[in-house]
C-alpha cells in the first residue's frame, strides 16, 4: 500500500511505493555477462537518510482531488492532488520531465480549483452518428449542419450550472461531460421544426431523446486549473507518528 510522507522540517515529500527497492546494474570494462554487478538500491530508506532527525508525518491523500491538464494515460504530465495530516490541507504537485525519470512530489501551501472555459458540442460525432441512423432516408448536409448550428448556439448561451453532470469518466480530466438541461431540451426540439418537416421532425425528434443523456449530444465542458499558492504558516502542526519499522535503516547489499 502506498504511504505519503512529509518532512515538516523542510517540507519534502516522499511516496512509499512496493517499488521503491530496486536493482541499479553496473557494468566493468569487458561487456561478458560476468562483469554486470547488481546493487540493491531502497529510495525510501535513502530518504531517511537525508531526513534523520528531522520530523515525519503520514500525509491522507484526498479521495477525488486528483487533477491534470493530460490523459490519466500521459505517463509525462503535470499533476495535483490535495492531502491532509488531519489538521491541515496542502496541494501536491506531482511530475517528471521524461519518462525515463522517477515521478516528484512537492509540497505546495494553498490551493487550486478548475474554472469552465468552454462549452461545446461533439460536433463531428453527432454528424457521424445522423449519417449512420438516417442511412435509409439520409438527412441532406445542409440540414445536418443547421441541426450543428443550432445546438451550438444553444451550447453557447447555455448555464453550465443548470447542467446535470454525468457519471462515466472522460480520459482527459479537464473535460467534463453534462446532460442537457429541459429548457434547453424544448429549445432544441421547438427549433428544429424549422429546420425539419413531417417524418423528417418526428425522426429527429426520436434520435435527440435517444441520444440526449448518455450519448453524442452529451455537451462537454473544458476546465483549467487555477493554482492559488499561499505563504507559509508559521505554526507548526505536532507530527502523526511514522511507524517504527520504516525508520530502521536497511543495510545496502551487495550481488
Amino acid at each position: 500500500m502506498n504511504q505519503l510522507i512529509r518532512c515538516i522540517n523542510c517540507d519534502k515529500i516522499f511516496m512509499k511505493t512496493s517499488f521503491d527497492q530496486w536493482l541499479e546494474c553496473k557494468v566493468e570494462s569487458s561487456p561478458s555477462p560476468e562483469s554486470f554487478t547488481g546493487i540493491e538500491r531502497d529510495d525510501f530508506q535513502d530518504f531517511l537518510k537525508n531526513h534523520h532527525g528531522h520530523q515525519l508525518e503520514d500525509l491522507k491523500i484526498m479521495e477525488d482531488s486528483f487533477v491534470s491538464e493530460k490523459p490519466y494515460s500521459e505517463p509525462v504530465k503535470l499533476s495535483y492532488f490535495k492531502a491532509t495530516n488531519g489538521k491541515e490541507s496542502f496541494v501536491i504537485k506531482k511530475f517528471r520531465d521524461n519518462i525515463y525519470e522517477p515521478l516528484k512530489y512537492q509540497l505546495l501551501f494553498g490551493d487550486y480549483s478548475l474554472k469552465c472555459i468552454g462549452i461545446e458540442i461533439q460536433s463531428k460525432a453527432i454528424k457521424r452518428q445522423m449519417e449512420m441512423e438516417f442511412k435509409g432516408k439520409p438527412l441532406s448536409p445542409k440540414k445536418i449542419a443547421a441541426f450543428l448550428n443550432l445546438y451550438q448556439h444553444i451550447a453557447e448561451i447555455i448555464d453550465i450550472k443548470s447542467l446535470e453532470r454525468i457519471s462515466e469518466e472522460s480520459s482527459c480530466p479537464m473535460e467534463i461531460y453534462y446532460k442537457m438541461d429541459d429548457l434547453s431540451l424544448m429549445y432544441l426540439l421547438r427549433n428544429c421544426r424549422n429546420i425539419f418537416k413531417g417524418q423528417e421532425y418526428l425522426d429527429i425528434e426520436k434520435f435527440i431523446h435517444n441520444h440526449e443523456e448518455d450519448g453524442v449530444l452529451l455537451l462537454k465542458g473544458t476546465y483549467e486549473i487555477q493554482l492559488t499558492e499561499k505563504t507559509k504558516s508559521k505554526t507548526k502542526a505536532l507530527a502523526a507518528p511514522v511507524p517504527l519499522e520504516v525508520e530502521q535503516i536497511i543495510e545496502k547489499k551487495k550481488f
